[in-house]
């Protein structure tokens, strides 16, 4: 047992803090409330980074600034409704519990609402690279990152004049830097292409990760090895004793003054428990990997289609856009299998590496912004999730935040708009 956890009372351990979730939410908190001299034990039914962190895009994206919002327009929610297309299905079934999270996130993705959520999402963002990089140096990642961006590439000349003014507003109202290669130099850039493309805009400032889960269990390490205590645990088990909190592990009890739910799209059952009632919902996604004979040079977003690209240590990674279903239905890859024969139009694709799809669960919130702050009615619990498609972007960023606020320190960010009084 580590020293940070001081046995009492026979079986009970004793930390300052407890972090409910290992995901790269959960541990990077872990690591930012350790930097400023907090005990912690993080929890988790599995190893660091085998969740949701495991299965995403691999990327660090600063130029995410403006969150994914619900269409407006009629003829996207038509093609969504008679699912047309691959970037969005849904289980019909699921629509009645989904109806009221759902109607609240077409509501704010309204222009004028949804301008605002934007300002406010960005000033996480912004911070994403400056924070994951000391995290990447201190734990000798580096060799899993790569600087060089990734692009978003058009099929057609329309995808991409349409694609080139986003990226120019981007710049203009966020500072998000961009260049424009056209068809011809991409084809030189990425000689695996084996259909000719209407060029690519190429986002110059983020970094991709040859393997997500990798990554937060480096930086999972690294909090074990500064004398943290990584515990295998059922979070559900989480009530308040005394002045503190409790749960149950498989090493036995632990009490702390304070705790942290970081458990992703698990967060719903908890904070339900405790009387909470958030507007939350999950988008599941799914990928698969592929051998390629000439690999890209970096990851790449078919724009028409929704899917994105990404090399990987395991091979292609072909990730695909949103699926509204129940959190524990059944698979459907209808995604997956749709993404294969688009990639396969324009790469040079090799076998299939697993025999099945990977799915997993983004956490999602109406107003497309995440959960950072204090439960309001439980003293010493604080609420980290809701990250939606950028928790592998946001962690040591958001992280910081929580942890600031946690040690009683200036926010370096406002925190007002992230706080769970707003619903």
């Amino acid at each position: 047992m580590e020293a940070l956890l001081v046995m009492t009372r026979g079986v009970v351990m004793q930390a300052d803090v407890l972090v409910l979730g290992a995901g790269m939410i959960g541990v990077s908190t872990a690591l930012q409330l350790q930097r400023r001299g907090r005990q912690v034990a993080l929890i988790d039914r599995r190893a660091p980074g085998e969740e949701t962190s495991y299965g995403n895009a691999g990327l660090i994206q600063r130029e995410a600034v403006e969150p994914y919002p619900f269409p407006h327009d009629s003829r996207m929610i038509f093609k969504v409704m008679r699912k047309g297309g691959i970037d969005v299905n849904y289980h019909p079934l699921a629509l009645p519990r989904l109806a009221s999270p759902l109607a609240q996130y077409w509501w704010w993705s309204s222009p004028s609402r949804y301008a605002r959520v934007a300002r406010e999402y960005s000033r996480l963002i912004e911070h994403c690279l400056s924070e994951h990089d000391s995290l990447i140096r201190e734990a000798g990642a580096d060799a899993l990152v790569r600087q060089t961006g990734w692009r978003t590439a058009f099929r057609t000349p329309s995808a991409m004049a349409q694609g080139i003014a986003h990226a120019e507003r981007l710049q203009r109202e966020y500072g998000v830097e961009h260049t424009v290669v056209d068809g011809a130099e991409l084809g030189r850039l990425e000689p695996g292409l084996r259909h000719p493309m209407a060029g690519a805009v190429h986002w110059t400032q983020p970094w991709s990760v040859r393997d997500p889960g990798a990554l937060v269990a480096s930086y999972a390490d690294l909090f074990r090895q500064r004398g943290g205590h990584f515990v295998n645990g059922d979070a559900t088990t989480l009530a308040q004793h005394g002045k503190g909190w409790r749960v149950t592990t498989q090493d036995g009890v632990i009490d702390a003054e304070q705790a942290v739910i970081a458990l992703g799209p698990w967060a719903d059952t908890l904070t339900r428990r405790l009387g909470y009632r958030l507007p939350l919902f999950v988008k599941r996604g799914y990928h698969r990997h592929y051998t390629m004979r000439k690999p890209l040079s970096m990851a790449m977003l078919d724009a028409e289609n929704g899917i994105m690209l990404a090399p990987m240590n395991r091979g292609l990674r072909i990730t695909t856009g949103a699926e509204f279903a129940r959190l524990d239905a059944r698979a459907t890859p209808l995604q997956s299998g749709r993404a294969e024969v688009a990639a396969r139009q324009i790469l040079e694709l090799g076998e299939a590496v697993e025999a099945a799809s990977w799915l997993g669960a983004r956490p999602c919130t109406s107003d497309m912004k995440p959960i950072i702050g204090p439960a309001p009615r439980h003293p010493g619990l604080w609420l980290h999730f809701g990250h939606a498609h950028q928790g592998f972007t946001l962690g040591p960023a958001s992280g910081r935040l929580l942890a600031e606020m946690i040690c009683g320190e200036t926010p370096y960010v406002d925190p007002a708009p992230y706080a769970a009084t707003r619903f």
